[in-house]
């Protein structure tokens, strides 16, 4: 009977010997981010958002493209040639609110109208507004409307990547205390079994009581089911960080399951942070507060143009005329200038201005509505900041207390064995205090996690991940 139960307890420390697996691979947590940044659907379809509204800048530019016109319509009726005109034209929009234009035209018939000079001539003029649409146009406006808007675009971008970023990192460094927490219960599981193993020994040679090899067996059989529960936690969290692996050709992929996280790499985040500092970065720099500052400033923009229509639109047109279709021909001669022009002016002005008071005071209540978000949003803001920043700090507290607290357990511990070594204490007490010590230790796998997820929190809420 002796000899049978010697062998169950040797079965069960055998039962669970890790099989030889494949060479592990340190995944570190710099090489995962940028590769989160560079290959992320989310992080690629900002980015395209961003070229976006670059191509909305050269399509406000194309309001300006020189643009060639030609009409021609005639008419001949039993035989008579009642009219026909050609007019072709170069028109160019200049940006100061000026369109500069040349042409040439080939005109006839017998009922031509009069106002029509008969045969070819040519012409080259202006038109320019005089006061509305001096300052600034339609046109003008909707080039500096679309460079704010691109720089908005990247501003949301950030916002975006910033967004992701600290998703992406709170998954790895999870999916580290899941690995930190497996390996912890590998090691305290590997000294129960030798524990084991050595009672066992001794239980065989009568120096240790039957109860001393089932106490051994059961703190194993414990570890080994912690174990079980860590490896599953491992797993799940190896998953989930699956969701933010992707290639270069937008192709999601499996995390190996011989990757490991980067164990050495905790001590380089969790480092103090400056509350004054992450203020100071926050406030003018935070990509959200960007984009309410760029957004005031397309506002300011159609403020400006709201402004003219309380201008008078006063236009003045003017064409230099020649025969033929050389426009520029005999322009030296005073005489030539005198009496070769066609001129006008078109004037307007409404004579109450209720558009424009009213589209005026609506862009001002954009601009005040705006403003109050900006206000609010910048307290959001700091209030975030302070929050992850306390919280940070009371980790980082708390990690200090609970080290301390493992080097106790720790002498205690080792106090305990000796004790029992020398015939003064009992297996109950050796696992006890075991047991205490790697709760401590898991406390402090949590804490090491937290402090290090909060950092990113802080600085996530500070808008600098990006």
């Amino acid at each position: 009977m002796k000899v049978f139960f010697i062998g169950i307890l040797l079965f069960c420390i055998n039962s669970f010997a890790s099989a030889q697996t494949e060479s592990e691979i340190v995944f570190s947590f710099n090489e995962y981010i940028q590769g989160v940044k560079k290959n992320h659907p989310v992080a690629r379809s900002a980015n395209l958002s961003v070229e976006s509204a670059q191509e909305g800048i050269v399509a406000a530019k194309g309001e300006f493209d020189p643009s060639i016109s030609y009409t021609n319509n005639q008419k001949t009726f039993n035989g008579t040639n009642y009219f026909y005109y050609n007019n072709a034209e170069l028109k160019i929009p200049i940006p100061i609110g000026m369109d500069i234009k040349a042409g040439v035209e080939d005109n006839g018939g017998n009922y031509i109208t009069r106002e029509v000079t008969i045969g070819k001539t040519s012409y080259i003029g202006a038109e320019v507004a005089v006061l509305k649409g001096l300052l600034i146009d339609k046109r003008r406006a909707a080039i500096q409307q679309a460079k704010i808007l691109n720089s908005q675009s990247v501003q949301e971008r950030n916002a975006m990547v910033n967004d992701l970023l600290l998703d992406a990192a709170l998954r790895y460094w999870q999916w580290y205390g899941a690995y930190a927490q497996k390996k912890l219960y590998e090691r305290f599981l590997d000294v129960a079994k030798n524990r084991l193993h050595l009672i066992v020994i001794a239980y065989q040679q009568g120096d240790k009581a039957l109860a001393d090899t089932i106490e051994a067996n059961a703190q194993v059989l414990n570890y080994q089911l912690l174990l079980g529960e860590s490896i599953i936690k491992f797993n799940k969290a190896s998953f989930e960080l699956t969701d933010f692996l992707w290639d270069e050709n937008a192709m999601p992929y499996f995390l190996p399951g011989h990757f490991i996280p980067d164990t050495t790499a905790l001590q380089d985040y969790i480092v103090p942070l400056s509350l004054d500092d992450l203020m100071n970065q926050a406030v003018p720099n935070h990509p959200e507060i960007k984009q309410y500052e760029f957004k005031l400033d397309a506002l300011e923009v159609e403020r400006k143009l709201k402004w003219q229509s309380f201008l008078p639109a006063l236009n003045l047109k003017a064409n230099l005329l020649n025969k033929g279709y050389n426009a520029l021909y005999n322009v030296a001669d005073a005489a030539f200038l005198e009496n070769n022009y066609k001129f006008g002016i078109d004037f307007k002005v409404p004579l109450f201005l209720r558009t424009a008071r009213g589209e005026y005071r609506k862009t001002q209540i954009k601009i005040q509505q705006t403003n109050l978000s900006l206000a609010s949003k910048k307290w959001q803001i700091q209030n975030k900041i302070n929050s992850y920043y306390v919280q940070n700090q009371l980790y980082a507290a708390q990690f200090q207390q609970v080290a301390a607290l493992i080097n106790s357990f720790e002498i205690l511990f080792r106090n305990e064995l000796l004790k029992f070594n020398n015939g003064e204490s009992s297996l109950f007490l050796i696992n006890s205090r075991e047991s205490k010590l790697l709760e401590t230790r898991q406390k402090m796998i949590d804490l090491q996690t937290k402090l290090v997820v909060s950092k990113f929190q802080t600085e996530w809420a500070a808008g600098l991940l990006f």
